[in-house]
């Protein structure tokens, strides 16, 4: 079973890049210096920022869909962002190294099953979970701060 993974479009936050704290309070973003060279996973391009970069912590839903579980929780997006990372058969760097909470949703948008994925177990995961022919997609989220990671689909 082959698999892709998506970064997120940036389009959606760029009105956000550059406006000061004040302007950004207003939207419920906080811009963030990465101080550290893991901890600060873009969801645009599935990297861990580098230290000194900055990035928006912004509330993004992730799986919206009319069902119960809709869910919505913070991001990171670097604000230099500017294309969308596309991985096939491959774990983006951001995922590798985490324990994810991989979530298996149907085309209802029910979750239909779910697993932990240990550091350097995401490709398995991913493998088997889309083996079934009841699961439209995937959705992995960062196990320790329940944060969503990226979506992962049939290629």
């Amino acid at each position: 079973m082959t698999y892709s993974i998506t970064g997120l479009e940036p389009a959606p936050f760029a009105h956000l890049v550059g406006l000061s704290d004040e302007e950004l309070a207003t939207h419920d973003a906080v811009r963030m210096t990465a101080d550290a060279p893991v901890g600060y996973p873009c969801r645009v391009t599935l990297e861990d920022a580098a230290p000194g970069e900055t990035l928006l912590l912004v509330n993004h839903v992730s799986h919206d869909a009319a069902s119960p579980y809709r869910a919505t929780h913070a991001i990171f997006v670097g604000e230099g962002a500017r294309e969308a990372a596309y991985f096939v058969d491959a774990v983006p760097p951001a995922l590798h190294g985490r324990i994810l909470s991989v979530r298996a949703f149907d085309c209802k948008g029910m979750m239909v099953d779910a697993a932990l994925a240990q550091p350097g177990e995401a490709d398995a995961v991913f493998r088997r979970l889309l083996a079934d022919p009841a699961v439209d997609h995937l959705d992995a989220h960062n196990a320790t701060r329940g944060c969503f990671a990226a979506r992962v689909e049939r290629h």
